[in-house]
């Protein structure tokens, strides 16, 4: 393949390839507005409305907002037609690329391109926006490092022959899809992986007899250990809560005593670890409560209800601290079943119930320890423990499995594209 654009470029410019500025490449350079947010009547109407969050290196099929006519008619929105590439200019998503697969108006924050279709193709435009980002993002003003469209008129952006974009177009799209064949794959096995979690970790309470763990060969085991079903407890009947206090980002030190802090949990921690991303001195270590290997640390306090209750189990030898918002759940179970019992609908159901507050939401302890979980005996525990393991790392395991896979994938495709979209200006 590479050889073939080798070939047309030998074809078509041996002397190199001309530069030109997006204004020169471009039929139409628009920007869009926003209706007045407090007139409702401008609002929930049919027609498509971009804000620039929703700008994300794809296709836009559709927009989260819709305005009314008295809305584009108050405005100074402008329909814009399909097939413009759209370049989010401000905030966090400046610099960023789509193309429209429908008509529809944006606001004033996205400068939409007409590429006139005689000089380049929209999808090689998209292309090399793509792989410009971070030079075209460097341009930009202010702390949020906005952009505006006088800038991305005066960007400057290689433009050979059409017969040399379309090749280069069709390598970079079947890149394209491989990479969207793979996400699907790894979506799906999420959803594979969270109905398994379900179901295995669903059992018959005590004296209920009939149905016992959720998948066939659980049950075999099921029937051996716990017969008459599984016992529920709550927490506080199987273990004990130990609630952190202090410990800031600011105490963070190169080395010392291990630490994690309730933040890190949601963002950086998986279900498991045996090594801490931050430390703490020796003197601060000794003012702050302690974790042992198996114990769960687990966040009390979150801005949503999906991540309260997110916890990580200390699997490492020494014993590290923690902080305030977060508590530790010191038992004698294995400590992966907790926390893949965590993970479940059940307690999900059970957590919301006990979640208190509104912008922030919180869970107390003694809320926490009335939750009930299934015990079935230690070998039935570790069972569904080896199975979600491997399910785990399949879906999540960034050294091994999908997420591996695909971040190879995509680090191939930059590789390519950089090297596909670089060319020898023209003398």
């Amino acid at each position: 393949t590479m050889n073939t654009l080798e070939k047309l470029i030998q074809q078509y410019c041996p002397n190199g390839v001309e530069y030109k500025t997006m204004g020169e490449i471009c039929e139409n350079v628009t920007s869009g507005g926003t209706p007045q947010s407090t007139r409702h009547d401008y609002y929930g109407g049919d027609i498509p409305w971009l804000r620039t969050q929703e700008v994300n290196w794809d296709y836009i099929l559709d927009t989260e907002i819709k305005i009314t006519q008295a809305g584009y008619d108050n405005s100074s929105v402008k329909w814009i037609p399909t097939n413009c590439v759209i370049v989010a200019m401000y905030g966090a998503t400046a610099g960023k690329v789509a193309i429209n697969k429908i008509p529809l108006t944006t606001n004033q924050a996205c400068c939409n391109l007409e590429i006139n279709k005689e000089i380049a193709l929209t999808r090689f435009i998209f292309y090399v926006l793509c792989n410009k980002y971070n030079e075209l993002k460097s341009l930009g003003q202010g702390s949020q490092s906005n952009i505006n469209s006088q800038i991305i008129k005066n960007f400057s952006v290689p433009v050979p022959p059409l017969p040399v974009q379309e090749e280069i177009v069709r390598i970079l799209d079947a890149f394209t899809e491989l990479e969207a064949e793979l996400e699907a794959e790894l979506e799906a096995r999420r959803k594979q992986y969270e109905y398994y979690r379900n179901e295995l970790l669903s059992f018959d309470k005590l004296g209920g007899g009939g149905r016992t763990g959720g998948v066939q060969f659980l049950r075999n085991l099921c029937n051996k250990y716990c017969p008459n079903g599984v016992e529920y407890k709550t927490l506080g009947e199987i273990g004990t809560f130990i609630r952190g206090n202090g410990l800031q980002k600011k105490d963070f030190t190169e080395s010392g005593v291990g630490c994690i802090h309730y933040g890190q949990i949601y963002t950086y921690y998986g279900l498991f670890t045996d090594k801490t991303k931050s430390y703490v001195s020796e003197e601060l270590a000794n003012t702050l409560k302690k974790a042992q290997k198996g114990d769960l640390i687990i966040a009390t306090t979150s801005e949503n209800i999906e991540d309260i209750c997110k916890c990580v189990v200390w699997l490492g030898n020494e014993e590290i601290v923690f902080g305030g918002h977060s508590t530790v759940f010191k038992h004698q179970q294995n400590p992966k079943y907790i926390a893949y019992y965590f993970q479940t609908e059940s307690f999900f159901n059970q957590k919301k119930k006990f979640t208190q507050g509104t912008k922030v939401k919180d869970i107390s302890t003694l809320n926490l320890a009335r939750i009930s979980v299934p015990v079935p005996p230690l070998p039935v525990q570790e069972e569904i423990v080896r199975i979600l393991d491997r399910f785990d790392a399949l879906v999540n395991d960034i050294s091994v499995g999908l997420p591996a896979e695909l971040s190879a994938r995509r680090q191939q495709y930059e590789y390519y594209r950089n090297r596909l979209l670089t060319f020898e200006r023209a003398r």
